[in-house]
């Protein structure tokens, strides 16, 4: 059976009333509901749904015009923008677009901005680590290859690991960029984790084991290289997954 994934911060449980209808309607907008240059229903009609004040409305309003999804005028209503105009790196608008399942070309492209990031901070990890930092991913690391049946327990520590790079690099602009790891992350193992095959486990503790190992040698430029490798180890794995669902002929 598989395990749901649960990281903290997307419970929808804990969000507040404005929070719960900017989500809904923000998931609705990427999906597409209501796509650019539509316009958003009348506001009575979404306080009737949602059965919410007008200061809530305003307040979700508020939320969605500042993440770019939405913009309101007087007299001609709440208009959805383009997508030039969507914030791809906020963290709320990354897990709307997780939540409802996204298709290939999303994850092809969080791999890429990965790359591009993940393999910089790796770099720069190797030249400014600390040994606390070292013991911290290796701490990481036990608990990734301890983690044989549990897809959760792998993906927090696979989470915490990457996080650990990014403090290493000492880069606040990497580390900032935390938000996209994650959802790249809990993207990656709703779609397929390494868990479900031994191999794979295997394969994708070796591979971080690589990136660790480097960055303790100082090696920069290995430490990137395999960065990019585990990150495209994990796309293949979704690929072939997506692509083992796919009824034949299709």
């Amino acid at each position: 059976m598989e395990q749901r994934l649960n990281f903290g911060r997307f419970s929808e449980g804990t969000l507040s009333s404005h929070d719960q209808v900017a989500r809904a309607l923000g998931i609705e907008i990427l999906a597409g509901t209501y796509p650019p240059g539509a316009k958003l229903p009348p506001e009575a009609e979404i306080l009737a749904r949602f059965g919410i004040s007008r200061t809530v409305l305003r307040e979700a309003f508020k939320t969605l015009t500042a993440k770019g999804l939405i913009v309101s005028k007087t007299r001609v209503g709440t208009t959805v923008l383009d997508s030039a105009h969507w914030n791809f790196f906020d963290a709320d608008i990354l897990e709307w677009k997780v939540s409802k399942g996204f298709d290939l070309a999303f994850v092809r492209d969080l791999a890429d901005i990965r790359r591009a990031i993940e393999a910089a901070g790796a770099q720069s990890a190797a030249a400014r680590r600390t040994t606390d930092d070292i013991v911290e991913m290796r701490r990481c690391l036990d608990r990734m290859n301890a983690a044989t049946a549990d897809a959760s327990a792998f993906a927090m520590a696979d989470l915490e690991f990457h996080n650990a790079i990014g403090r290493a690099s000492g880069n606040v602009l990497i580390r900032s960029l935390a938000a996209v790891v994650e959802t790249a992350l809990l993207a990656s193992f709703r779609m397929s984790s390494p868990v479900r095959e031994a191999d794979e486990h295997a394969a994708s503790v070796a591979g971080h084991r690589r990136i660790v190992d480097a960055i303790e040698a100082r090696d920069g430029e290995a430490a990137a290289e395999a960065m990019r490798a585990i990150i495209g180890h994990g796309v293949a794995r979704i690929e072939r997954g997506v692509a083992s669902r796919v009824p034949e002929g299709v």
